[in-house]
């Protein structure tokens, strides 16, 4: 459904459950979000709002199907031209999963390998790619689907607290799938080549563990609690990324020079001064 920050905010007024601070805060969160108007779920920006199991079905199924159908007729695959399908989505696990929704609608083959990711946030598109990197290798010849959504409606936090608020104008609704292959045929019309898969795991680190979290406030309201440490934890975490993926993409020549400014950096800056 299309919707404005206006649209949001009456929907919300109306829920009766947000002080006019925290839906001044999410106001200005949505008109500086730079998010689409057609993110909204259809559940929360209806009037009134409906945010039940129903509603958050009918929603993912509109979106992921839509999806998938469009990435079969544009490869001109078929439904049981598939061999493995993953699907991730953080907040929404209905039983069944999404994963057999998915499979039920187009009726794919029984012998389908197929995983439902859940809980994982936003790093579960490319946990999902690195799966079917590694189931891949150990099914020669086949396709994959890898689905990635999100779908916040029966996770709609209804309270007012500052740092659960966030999620209700960032975390909306939407999905994106990608096909993957290893079959020889495919190799000629695919757009990239998956060559490397680095994961970072923090969740070690309770500072880490903590950033992004889902409770209940003070009032017994669930909802997903975003901590200020977030960017300097997923900046960590990129930076972590970097290091361990440089040796395997960047030429020999580029390596040693990295070695020698991080072995020697004071001769460097003279140098460079001198030069200068």
């Amino acid at each position: 459904m299309i919707a404005d920050a206006e649209t949001f905010i009456s929907r919300s007024v109306k829920v009766g459950c947000f002080t006019p601070e925290a839906l001044e805060l999410q106001k200005k969160l949505v008109e500086k979000s730079c998010i689409g108007p057609t993110a909204f779920p259809d559940g929360i920006v209806s009037d009134p709002p409906v945010t039940n199991m129903a509603s958050a079905r009918q929603e993912a199924e509109e979106v992921m199907f839509t999806c998938v159908q469009e990435l079969l007729d544009r490869n001109k695959l078929k439904p049981r031209d598939i061999d493995i399908l993953i699907v991730n989505c953080s907040l929404f696990c209905p039983t069944p999963s999404l994963s057999a929704m998915i499979v039920n609608r187009f009726k794919m083959r029984s012998n389908i390998i197929t995983y439902n990711l859940g809980g994982m946030g936003c790093s579960a598109g490319v946990i999902s790619i690195d799966l079917a990197k590694r189931v891949m290798q150990s099914y020669p010849n086949c396709r994959a689907i890898v689905v990635s959504t999100e779908n916040i409606t029966m996770n709609w936090y209804q309270g007012n607290d500052k740092s659960m608020l966030v999620p209700n104008t960032l975390f909306r609704v939407g999905c994106a799938a990608v096909l993957l292959s290893n079959r020889k045929i495919d190799r000629f019309r695919s757009m990239f080549k998956l060559l490397h898969c680095v994961r970072t795991h923090k969740g070690s680190d309770d500072e880490c563990f903590k950033c992004v979290y889902q409770r209940e406030d003070e009032a017994g309201k669930v909802g997903v609690s975003l901590s200020k440490s977030v960017m300097r934890v997923a900046g960590d975490a990129l930076k972590t990324n970097i290091t361990t993926l440089g040796p395997l993409v960047l030429p020999w020549t580029e390596q040693i020079r990295v070695c020698f400014l991080i072995s020697y950096p004071l001769t460097f800056s003279v140098l460079s001064q001198s030069l200068c």
